[in-house]
């Protein structure tokens, strides 16, 4: 009897090491990290000798060396968790890190977080969504005309984006399908006068599909010589990319706009120096409705974002422009990390996220490769070879955040213990 309750008990541990890695997978945590979770949790009940290995599209465990592993495919690719989704499970790892619940009862409070609904409707996430979208605009210093086509396309995208949430099928065509609507529209209504056909109005409402954490979490697998992940995200990200420059690339032969009108410098009448810092609050504030940010959430997320933005804004000064994003991104994680620990802070993954959106060029990449496809070789080279260099400052700089507050946290906890 003793037996069969001690193997049913490393099954149901087992079983709950496998939801957990694949919700955690699925969230976006780099993989390197959600191993250690993992062990600690496996450590918790007993298994300190826990096999974990995490890779693209499935997770492998197993409790002891020499004993049988099992796989447990994950979401990963078909989509993240939502804000809300990323808060509740990180409370769940948090109480079974402690050894807190029953293996079983923490497998169905996984299930739990993964089937909750979002916290709002569609109305508010495709509000939310254009408020992100003008945000994104501003901190791209755009002009008034730029700021309405991105409000009303930022709309038309997130309406797109919900619908094709409830179809699998149309995920990997979305992309392409958004960014042909938007640009379409934009370069129609150039050809009539009333805007400019300016990628700034077209790149902001396609901002939540540029694969900025993605690729950045890539780097970061890498150097954490998680070798086959990374290069899977790297692939994935660029692939994204591709898609959205097809398409945009696409409108402008449908409808005739000369390749020349793209253009990525500061256009005349562009708002002033006071557009990104407004344009930060605006993005926090769509990042919180688009993505149904938990309660209590929004002050913590917005901090982060500014701290980030700063960081990156006093880097750029004094460092220059590539290594400004490995100032903001050590600064944006080591705050992020920091409100973690406050009681009311959500957990880091969900506030630093966000911030990937102003501190990794996604735009500045989807410019370039524009620009690369539209025969205007050397300006996209230009813009490319900066947004990579940029993409590689900010992985360093989380690589480089992290330990420093884990350096901060144990000097401040030593203080306190004297």
């Amino acid at each position: 009897m003793t037996t069969d309750r001690t193997v049913g008990r490393a099954g149901d541990l087992q079983q709950f090491l496998l939801f957990l890695g694949s919700a955690l997978t699925a969230a976006g945590e780099a993989v390197n990290r959600v191993e250690e979770h993992l062990r600690r949790v496996a450590a918790a009940y007993g298994a300190p000798d826990a096999r974990v290995s995490v890779l693209p599209t499935y997770l492998v465990v197993a409790l002891e060396p020499g004993r049988p592993a099992t796989l447990e495919p994950t979401g990963q690719l078909r989509g993240g968790l939502r804000l809300d989704q990323t808060a509740a499970l990180f409370e769940v790892l948090r109480s079974a890190e402690r050894g807190h619940l029953e293996p079983d009862q923490g497998s169905r409070q996984v299930q739990a977080v993964v089937d909750m609904p979002p916290r709002f409707g569609v109305a508010v996430r495709v509000l939310g969504h254009a408020v992100l979208t003008v945000g994104i605009c501003l901190v791209l210093k755009p002009t008034w005309g730029d700021l309405v086509l991105a409000a009303v396309f930022g709309v038309l995208v997130g309406l797109l984006k919900l619908t094709g949430a409830r179809l699998a099928g149309l995920q990997m065509i979305l992309p392409v399908a958004a960014a042909f609507a938007v640009a379409t529209l934009t370069f129609l209504l150039a050809g009539t006068g009333w805007a400019d056909a300016d990628l700034r109005a077209m790149v902001a409402p396609l901002v939540t599909f540029l694969p900025g954490a993605m690729l950045t979490m890539a780097v970061v697998e890498i150097s954490a010589a998680e070798m086959i992940t990374g290069s899977s995200r790297l692939v994935t990200g660029f692939l994204q990319l591709l898609l959205l420059a097809f398409g945009i690339i696409g409108a402008t032969h449908a409808v005739g706009t000369p390749p020349a009108n793209l253009h990525a410098e500061t256009p005349a009448g562009a708002l002033g120096e006071w557009a990104p810092w407004i344009g930060v609050l605006i993005v926090g504030i769509g990042s919180y409705l688009l993505h149904s940010g938990p309660p209590r959430s929004l002050g913590w997320l917005c901090l982060v974002l500014y701290a980030g933005w700063i960081g990156q804004y006093l880097g750029g000064l004094i460092l220059g422009g590539y290594l400004s994003g490995l100032v903001g991104a050590v600064v944006l994680t080591v705050v992020a990390y920091t409100v973690e620990r406050v009681p009311s802070g959500p957990p880091a993954l969900v506030s630093f996220l966000p911030g990937f959106w102003l501190l990794v060029p996604g735009a500045l990449s989807l410019i370039g490769m524009t620009e690369y496809l539209s025969r205007d070789v050397v300006r996209g080279a230009e813009d490319l070879l900066g947004a990579i260099g940029s993409m590689v400052a900010v992985a360093l700089g989380v690589l480089c955040g992290h330990p420093l507050f884990q350096s901060l946290a144990r000097a401040i906890d030593r203080t306190g213990d004297r």
